[in-house]
């Protein structure tokens, strides 16, 4: 390979190659686009043609660059990009899938080797994933009035999931993550006494959080949830996931930032607690107490305003500025009034 390879033309190549491999010689690729967002990996769209059927997938790898003698390397990631391997990540939507979690099914796996970095190919579901349009659609007013129930369902199903073959997921209690974010606080050479508050009171309530662990998604909210006019389609984008409490994802999704304006459906704009809970225990077994919810949320708002916090300063001075951090460092403020507005 050679410096002026097209990149474009290289991972359709590779693709092709294991298509065939995949399907069978008569399979072919076709429509293969860059899609836009993912901070930390690539993701591309395209199309298999199979016995004249278009099977739509997606890949998911993590990004790289050229180097000046034409090999690949994985790209310089920022420190935004954090995450499991993306082969962890494909292990883990199989092991979701087989617990009944809905997710997209894991077509094959990219090694990373001199022609790629590591990935993986899975369905693509047909769906909304933009959140404003999942709360305002009219076509999707049906699924709204049992996404929260779904939700909650799927949630259950990913956190009984056996963490026995996972030993590489980090394991991060709420202590931990505590002094995790008050230890970038201090880094920050601003004040934010909101966010000073907030640590101190999630610290002497940590009690209310409880101490259970399992496989937490890390993300679980709208925007990686696909939905259609019967409901959850899908869950997507298990790149933060950890061991963790699994009551964190039931209070993430009901962090006001992800209710998109429609702040008086406590479930991500679209539902009730009662129902998410509902879900849950179907799938379970178990009430959640709402107590436990409310912190992880409390705790949630803290979280976000801290990735706004980084992003503002990842622009300010960090190695890759950019408008869109600068917009999102911008809703720290919100976030800090969220925080306080929740714990009082």
């Amino acid at each position: 390979m050679t410096q002026d390879k097209n990149p474009y033309t290289e991972l359709e190549r590779l693709l092709a190659e294991r298509v065939a491999a995949q399907y069978g010689r008569g399979a072919t690729i076709a429509n293969l686009t860059r899609l836009s967002g993912g901070a930390s990996r690539e993701t591309w769209s395209f199309d298999v043609l199979w016995n004249g059927v278009p099977l739509p997938l997606i890949l998911k790898r993590d990004p790289i660059k050229y180097e000046a003698d034409g090999t690949i390397a994985i790209d310089a990631k920022d420190d935004l990009s954090i995450g499991v391997d993306r082969l962890t990540e494909g292990r883990l939507i199989e092991a979701a899938h087989a617990a009944g979690v809905p997710v997209p099914e894991i077509a094959f796996y990219l090694e990373e080797s001199s022609l790629t970095s590591a990935g993986f190919v899975m369905q693509r579901l047909e769906g909304e994933v933009l959140g404003r349009r999942v709360l305002r659609d009219e076509c999707l007013a049906g699924a709204r009035t049992k996404l929260a129930f779904q939700c909650g369902e799927a949630a259950g199903r990913l956190h009984g999931v056996s963490p026995s073959g996972f030993r590489t997921l980090e394991r991060m209690t709420v202590l931990d993550q505590i002094s995790h974010y008050r230890s970038q606080l201090d880094a920050v050479d601003h004040p934010y006494p909101g966010f000073e508050y907030g640590l101190r009171w999630l610290e002497e309530n940590a009690e209310q959080a409880g101490d259970n662990m399992s496989i937490v998604h890390g993300d679980f909210r709208l925007g990686n949830l696909v939905v259609d006019e019967s409901g959850l389609r899908g869950v997507l984008d298990f790149e933060l996931a950890h061991l963790g409490n699994p009551i964190s994802d039931l209070g993430w999704i009901c962090v006001r930032s992800w209710r998109y304006g429609q702040i008086d459906k406590t479930v991500g704009g679209f539902g009730e607690l009662e129902e998410l809970l509902d879900g849950y225990e179907a799938a379970t077994g178990t009430r959640v107490a709402e107590e436990a919810v409310k912190y992880w949320e409390i705790f949630g708002a803290l979280r976000w305003g801290m990735m706004c916090i980084n992003m503002a300063f990842s622009h300010l001075s960090g190695p890759h500025p950019s408008l869109e951090k600068a917009v999102i460092g911008r809703r720290s403020a919100e976030t800090e009034y969220d925080l306080l507005t929740l714990i009082n």
